[in-house]
């Protein structure tokens, strides 16, 4: 075992007035330059939001075609890709009176826990459907507890919305 000495501190420093001295220094430099403006107040984060930085992925949502319907077909590979295994899917069937119940699936449950997930894009890149995308508007994520950040499919699809595509799977022709 090593032991490290303290050294030992003059009767000066022992006042410790140079380090008083040496934070007030720094609180007046800081004083004079707010005054000059050389420098910015805080935002007020809830009215004012900063500039979303270039290169910012957004966070993921999941997405309805122009007439409403879920783009999610359950297909489990945002689940299987996902790094940090943030994304569940319980997979279910299309109800019987629909006219589009014997070509496709839709989730029963989608859950994307945001605690977990790492925004990395894997799941926007990896969905055949373009279902789910990761969108730069969603800047703040935040709650009161772990629960309220454990998003489910009616949460994903209220902040993603509809997203307009030109290619429409269920066309007639």
């Amino acid at each position: 075992m090593i032991v490290v000495r303290r050294p030992d501190l003059s009767w000066v420093e022992q006042l410790y007035l140079p380090g008083f001295w040496e934070g007030l220094k720094i609180t007046l430099r800081h004083f004079v330059a707010r005054l000059s403006g050389k420098t910015h107040i805080t935002l007020q984060y809830p009215e004012e939001r900063p500039p979303i930085p270039p290169g910012y992925r957004g966070a993921p949502v999941l997405v309805k075609d122009e007439e409403g319907r879920e783009k999610c077909v359950s297909c489990q590979l945002c689940e299987f890709i996902c790094p940090p295994r943030a994304i569940r899917i319980d997979p279910g069937d299309i109800p019987e009176d629909s006219p589009y119940a014997k070509v496709e699936k839709a989730p029963k449950e989608f859950w994307i826990d945001m605690t977990r997930c790492i925004f990395c894009g894997y799941c926007e890149e990896v969905c055949p459907e373009e279902a789910i995308f990761l969108l730069p508007q969603t800047y703040s994520l935040n709650g009161r507890s772990r629960g309220e950040l454990l998003h489910d499919k009616a949460k994903l699809y209220a902040m993603g919305g509809v997203l307009p595509r030109p290619i429409r799977k269920w066309a007639n022709k």
